[in-house]
């Protein structure tokens, strides 16, 4: 496979693989408002080196002006990349109708359409501040496909985790398994998801895999599936209880509902990631909680499609991990952070009855690093720290007057924040968003190309 140059490459391709982190000059974020421990500090120097943040001192040389503010990169537990070139399909149709107008999408996807849409998705979440993208892939055959997604994510400067689309029960309805002309056999799927694995070595992307829906694996495939994953140490992504669907087809070829299904199945333990929950009730949580799986919220993807609302405060009043996801933009239709951190906590408040829940301390903590564990990656709690990774955001609210005045910047980020307060995003020490724009991308080359698809 050829793959589509980069809109504003040369001749040269040097700018089309990773920067090792040690090529990264240290870099000093000057006289920035800081959030860490809990608190914002102002007037501190963030310093960076070899990728992790070196030292948060008073800086020598405080300003009146109103600076920079500090916060961890958001992590996006749930999307699907490729949906970026679907935006608006199926709108106003139930989830089954909306899943096989999104398949057929799907099985004519291109190496190079899914190059652009993926370059399309991370440019959109890295400027609203997302520095990891969890990718939930739909199962495909194409090897190009794959590459094509993984080139883009290197090209982006995102950190990702590649989810590898896995199912081993055909039907094109959707009801009690998953589109056959995107299938392959088990055996072939596992042996793809280890050539990925080398392929990504020592990029920013890591790989996993990504269980469509319970309904979509056979008894013996969840077997086969478990034992790959874990003898590798690999996440698993699945949609769990999105709608009643999942708990009506498994009580009826099953005979018992989606959670009891995966568990006799021994299909959760502490590296799955279970996507949506909304269905999911209390019996269902206590299972989840006592197998360590982790939940990603997706709040407007739920909305869109009617699916209802998790009851995101009963999981974690119960201890359950859970991480904000943003969902595919064929039914968000965004990628932006921003907005489904807000939502995610208004509509608990709404539901509940209650304007003190999900403040911003606790919202930015489930944005940033709900999931972490479960993903494989460092925990992210309070803000950001001296040693831990530099993945990292700053925003400036003197970049839009709707922000304005700012009381306190964890209210006004929470309630008013949008991508256009976005100045810096850095993935590694590496500076991959600068005054609002990609360093690697010529955006506006892009646009006029994504703008001539048909």
């Amino acid at each position: 496979m050829t793959l589509p140059k980069r809109p504003g490459d040369n001749a040269s391709d040097d700018m089309r693989t990773d920067h090792p982190t040690s090529t990264i000059p240290p870099t000093t974020l000057t006289d920035v408002t800081v959030y860490t421990g809990g608190h914002w500090r102002a007037h501190q120097d963030v310093r960076v080196v070899d990728g992790a943040i070196a030292s948060i001192e008073d800086t020598a040389h405080p300003s009146d002006a109103a600076g920079g503010f500090v916060i961890p990169g958001f992590v996006n537990t749930h999307t699907h990349l490729q949906q970026s070139l679907m935006r608006g399909i199926a709108e106003c149709t139930p989830l089954l109708e909306w899943l096989l107008a999104v398949g057929e999408q799907s099985v004519a996807i291109t190496p190079e359409r899914a190059y652009l849409a993926a370059v399309s998705a991370c440019l959109e979440a890295l400027r609203s501040g997302t520095t990891t993208v969890v990718e939930h892939m739909w199962p495909h055959p194409s090897d190009d496909v794959h590459d094509a997604v993984i080139q883009a994510l290197r090209d982006t400067g995102i950190r990702a985790i590649l989810g590898r689309g896995v199912a081993d029960r055909p039907d094109a309805s959707r009801k009690w398994g998953f589109e056959p002309r995107l299938m392959q056999p088990l055996g072939d799927v596992l042996d793809h998801v280890d050539r990925l694995r080398q392929h990504a070595d020592g990029t920013r992307v890591g790989i996993a895999l990504a269980v469509p829906n319970p309904r979509s694996v056979t008894d013996a495939g969840m077997e086969t599936i478990r034992g790959f994953a874990q003898e590798r140490d690999l996440p698993v992504s699945i949609h769990l209880l999105e709608t009643p669907t999942d708990d009506l087809m498994c009580r009826e070829h099953a005979g018992i509902g989606a959670v009891e299904h995966l568990d006799r199945n021994g299909f959760l333990w502490d590296r799955v990631l279970a996507v949506h929950c909304v269905e999911l009730d209390a019996d269902g949580r206590r299972t989840l909680h006592e197998r360590g799986v982790a939940v990603s919220h997706n709040p407007l993807s739920n909305m869109r499609l009617g699916s209802g609302i998790a009851p995101v405060p009963a999981m974690l009043d119960l201890g359950l991990a859970v991480g904000l996801g943003v969902d595919g933009a064929a039914s968000n239709d965004t990628q932006d952070m921003f907005e489904t951190l807000r939502i995610a906590a208004y509509l608990q408040r709404a539901v509940h009855r209650r304007a003190d829940l999900l403040g911003y301390g606790e919202m930015l903590d489930i944005a940033c690093g709900g999931a972490n564990a479960t993903l494989g990656l460092p925990e992210v709690v309070g803000g950001i720290a001296v040693g831990g990774r530099a993945d990292l955001t700053v925003i400036r609210f003197d970049r839009d007057y709707a922000t304005l005045p700012v009381r306190d910047p964890g209210a006004s980020l929470l309630t008013t924040g949008s991508r256009s307060i976005v100045e810096t995003v850095m993935v590694d020490g590496d500076i991959v968003v600068a005054d609002g724009r990609s360093t690697r991308i010529d955006e506006a080359a892009f646009t006029k190309e994504l703008s001539a698809l048909e």
